[in-house]
């Protein structure tokens, strides 16, 4: 799937299972892609699309090999920030349960979250969250 989507970032429920943020298996492959990007064509698997530009597409995304394919796919702390932007897509239950399980798990990493929610404007939203959990 990466070599058919190359810009694409693996994001959001993906990018949870893939940082061990959850426990629950996504019906689809999560992709972001750029706001004016052609939705790749792959039929072989479900797909799911956000579009993202500038900063918030480009903040927090690191790259992996697996299997000897580049992925691209975004931090711990931008893929929690990601679902509290996309929270109508995926649910503000998902969203609350990786936060607490980010904040468990990365106890000293609140800073990286708070500038993945700024990247993606959306830290005045997330903020009573973060400091009612923290």
């Amino acid at each position: 799937m990466a070599k058919r989507a190359p810009n694409a970032t693996v994001c959001l429920l993906s990018a949870l299972q893939a940082h061990g943020l959850t426990t629950e298996l996504p019906a689809a492959v999560w992709l972001m892609i750029d706001r004016k990007g052609r939705p790749p064509a792959i039929h072989a698997v479900a797909i799911e699309l956000v579009r993202a530009s500038g900063h918030a597409r480009a903040h927090g995304v690191e790259a992996r090999t697996v299997d000897g394919v580049h992925v691209r796919l975004t931090t711990p702390a931008k893929t929690v920030a990601d679902c509290f932007r996309y929270r109508k897509r995926v649910g503000l239950d998902v969203a609350l349960a990786a936060l607490r399980d980010y904040l468990r798990r990365y106890r000293g990493g609140r800073d990286a979250l708070v500038a993945a929610a700024q990247a993606d404007r959306i830290w005045p939203l997330m903020r009573p969250y973060v400091e009612a959990l923290c």
